[in-house]
């Protein structure tokens, strides 16, 4: 594997990224996107003290995470998309303070989200989506309140949605779907005005809809179905109609008519 430049997305490289990786210390940026890389990634990644970025986006890397990218203390983007990744997310790796956009989703990620995911306060994209994690979404996710896109959707997590979700007031995408979330809708999620896109879809949520729904005017995306919400549909709901562009999901619930007439052909 030539590794003479640090940017790469052709689509050819193979083989194993070499342990003299680490002897780049003056790298800057990593970029190995969408290419056939095998093996895991070498330890000595972490002598990469200057990265600012790495991506390995795309390739066919497998085994651990190594704790050693703990010691990226500059790096600010870290993806790891659409790889073969598995164990759980290293601790290390949340001291990685200046992080702001941190892309682990489309692995084989297994464990819980550490409760020390909210020390990660400059993180504006959190992408965890489409691995194994189980448990709880930690309260202290309400932390990361830079956050513009929130996605945990496709994994196995269980218990309720955290009220503190609703301190994420600069979000503009939610996305919980295809897990198995219990417990009610929480009504803090009112306060997260800046959303376009929120998907709860395909859970276990039950209760009714929360009035305070209806103050998210800048929707353009909701999707409840798949769920065992109950009750009447808020009034509130047709606040959101008025957007132009707003599409709305809530089949294959368990909701009771009179149903608002803004959104009677939505139903199902």
């Amino acid at each position: 594997m030539d590794l003479s430049g640090s940017w790469n997305n052709t689509g050819e490289l193979t083989g194993e990224i070499p342990p003299e990786i680490g002897n780049l210390t003056n790298l800057t940026e990593l970029t190995l996107d969408y290419n056939q890389l095998t093996g895991s990634i070498p330890p000595e990644i972490g002598n990469l003290s200057n990265l600012t970025e790495l991506h390995l986006n795309y390739n066919q890397l497998t085994g651990s995470i190594p704790p050693e990218i703990g010691n990226l203390t500059n790096l600010e983007l870290l993806y790891l998309f659409g790889n073969q990744f598995t164990d759980e997310i290293p601790e290390e790796l949340l001291s990685l303070t200046n992080l702001t956009e941190l892309g682990l989703g489309g692995n084989e990620l297994t464990g819980s989200i550490p409760s020390e995911i909210g020390t990660l306060t400059n993180l504006e994209i959190l992408y965890l989506g489409g691995n194994q994690l189980t448990g709880e979404i930690p309260s202290e996710i309400g932390n990361l309140t830079n956050l513009t896109w929130l996605s945990l959707d496709d994994n196995q997590l269980t218990g309720s949605i955290p009220p503190e979700i609703g301190n994420l007031t600069n979000l503009i995408s939610l996305n919980l779907s295809d897990n198995q979330l219990t417990g009610s809708i929480p009504p803090e999620i009112g306060n997260l005005t800046n959303l376009t896109d929120l998907s709860l879809s395909e859970n276990q949520l039950t209760g009714s809809i929360p009035s305070e729904i209806g103050n998210l005017t800048n929707l353009e995306y909701l999707y409840l179905s798949g769920n065992q919400l109950t009750g009447e549909i808020p009034e509130s709901i047709c606040n959101l109609t008025e957007n132009y562009y707003f599409y709305i999901n809530i089949t294959n619930n368990q909701l009771c008519p009179p149903y608002p007439s803004c959104i009677e052909d939505y139903v199902g």
